[in-house]
């Protein structure tokens, strides 16, 4: 079982930038589609962003985003290093939550239950 561990959350002021690691304790890593959430207080966990088990930057690798972080995100992924980044530019106070990476399914998929493995999450506080 793949365990995750996330990092580089933190204060930020609004219109600032912060890059988010997932990193995996074990190279199965490289079979799963990835992908970052958030979860704000008192709402339901959301989509932020996946990538296929191909690095996006390699042939066949593909990405994919929630429409209010499209533009703004890129998720990428290092299967040597076996992590996940999520940079995150112009940042919002409603991008305020705690961040969460999960392995995803082997088709695309924005639901967090087709997700398993959690990490521990990490806080991310945009200040306006």
């Amino acid at each position: 079982q793949v365990q995750l561990v996330e990092s580089g959350g933190g204060l930020v002021q609004a219109g600032g930038s912060l890059r988010l690691s997932c990193a995996a304790s074990e190279g199965t890593f490289r079979r799963y589609r990835m992908g970052w959430f958030r979860q704000a207080p008192g709402k339901e966990r959301e989509f932020v962003a996946a990538t296929s088990v191909a690095a996006p930057s390699w042939s066949g690798g593909s990405t994919y985003y929630a429409d209010s972080v499209k533009g703004r995100f890129t998720i990428s992924r290092d299967n040597v290093k076996n992590t996940v980044y999520l940079q995150m530019n112009s940042l919002k106070s409603e991008d305020t939550a705690v961040y969460y990476c999960a392995t995803g399914p082997p088709y695309t998929s924005r639901r967090p239950a087709d997700y398993s493995n959690w990490g521990q999450g990490t806080q991310v506080t945009v200040s306006s």
